[in-house]
């Protein structure tokens, strides 16, 4: 009887601890649909970074000088940006008599430099949202503007990070100007991407290069050899599987895997190659990474500069505007995507801390 009594008691325990667990799901699914609720499953947000800029200095001038003053200079300022307006109308109105198109007139005033922000895990996946942002900056980009994507990436799937250089490739198949910054990481798969474009400027001490190809896999079948543990695994193909975690792994097996990392590593230098051909591609095809400054000297970068100088240099002479691309999502799919990001950022720090480091 007091068995039975303990298991009823545990019964209503368990019982208990479900109804709450699909209590709460519940209510966070329906907190979810009530957020969603009326607004757009997709948005492309569009952020000024001149207006940034200039905003900045705005507030930095205001403090600096006292309130006489800053009624002056906000005076003097709207009389200047007046002056400009008015020249710039007098331009666009000479060249429509002169017989140039509207586009060309806008073009003539300021190109625009879209940036883009992928910052990459084992799995790359911002392509998800940097394919969408392409989409987007190609209906409207033309060969006189220039995208800029500010990588961040330590590589990881081969499969996942040749998609993304694919994305990037079309930026120049619409013959668009393409540059690739690196202020922390571009290794690897992340390289893979950044060769695509048409220039490469990198930190000093961004980490660069890392051309090679890796597979591992634990094996625990002496663990289960030991223990009377059996693995029965059915294949047609000779080589459809061949490392195994569960079964014994045979020199033939590691053969045939050998020889597909080989097969990789040759079409990942020939893809450098074709992109940076003027590159002794044996020289830096062996696995290593560099610092900016040497990587430079390898010719793996064309500058050595952050993204930051980068866009304030342009602010002069071009629009530059930033491209946010927001997907909808379903709770599993956001419960997912946030597993990710976690696994992701502990991979990328595991993969960090081989890297090397002042202490």
């Amino acid at each position: 009887m007091e068995f039975i009594s303990e298991y009823g008691l545990f019964l209503l325990k368990a019982i208990t601890i479900v109804i709450a667990i699909l209590a709460a799901v519940s209510g966070i699914v329906g907190l979810t649909m009530r957020q969603h609720a009326g607004k757009q499953d997709e948005t492309l947000e569009l952020i000024d970074i001149n207006e940034k800029y200039e905003a900045m200095n705005s507030a930095l001038k205001q403090a600096l000088i006292d309130p006489g003053a800053q009624k002056l200079a906000a005076k003097a300022e709207k009389k200047k940006r007046k002056a400009e307006a008015k020249q710039q109308a007098k331009e666009a109105k000479k060249r429509a008599k002169q017989g140039q198109p509207i586009e060309e007139q806008n073009v003539a005033e300021k190109k625009h430099l879209f940036v883009l922000d992928f910052d990459g895990d084992i799995k790359a996946s911002p392509v998800d949202t940097m394919r969408e942002e392409i989409t987007a900056l190609l209906t409207l980009a033309t060969e006189n503007d220039e995208v800029l994507i500010r990588l961040e990436s330590g590589g990881g799937a081969v499969h996942a990070y040749g998609l993304a250089a694919s994305q990037l490739q079309r930026i120049k198949d619409h013959k668009i100007p393409l540059t690739v910054s690196v202020d922390r990481v571009a290794a690897s798969g992340g390289y893979l991407m950044a060769c695509v474009a048409d220039k490469i400027i990198a930190a000093p001490f961004s980490i660069i290069g890392s051309i090679g190809v890796i597979a591992q896999i634990p094996n625990i079948h002496r663990i289960l050899k030991k223990n009377d543990v059996d693995i029965e695994q059915l294949t047609a193909g000779k080589y459809k599987r061949t490392l195994t975690v569960l079964g014994e792994n045979t020199d033939e097996a590691r053969q045939k895997m050998q020889e597909e990392l080989e097969e990789v590593h040759d079409q990942f230098k020939e893809f450098v190659s074709s992109r940076r051909p003027d590159m002794d591609i044996e020289q830096v095809a062996t696995g290593e990474h560099w610092l900016g400054q040497r990587a430079h000297e390898l010719g793996l970068v064309d500058e050595l500069q952050t993204s930051d100088d980068y866009l304030m240099a342009q602010s002069d002479t071009a629009s530059i505007l930033q491209l946010k691309y927001t997907g909808h999502q379903n709770l599993i799919e956001k419960i997912s995507s946030r597993m990710s990001m976690i696994i992701g950022k502990f991979e990328k720090h595991a993969k960090e801390e081989s890297y090397p480091k002042l202490m």
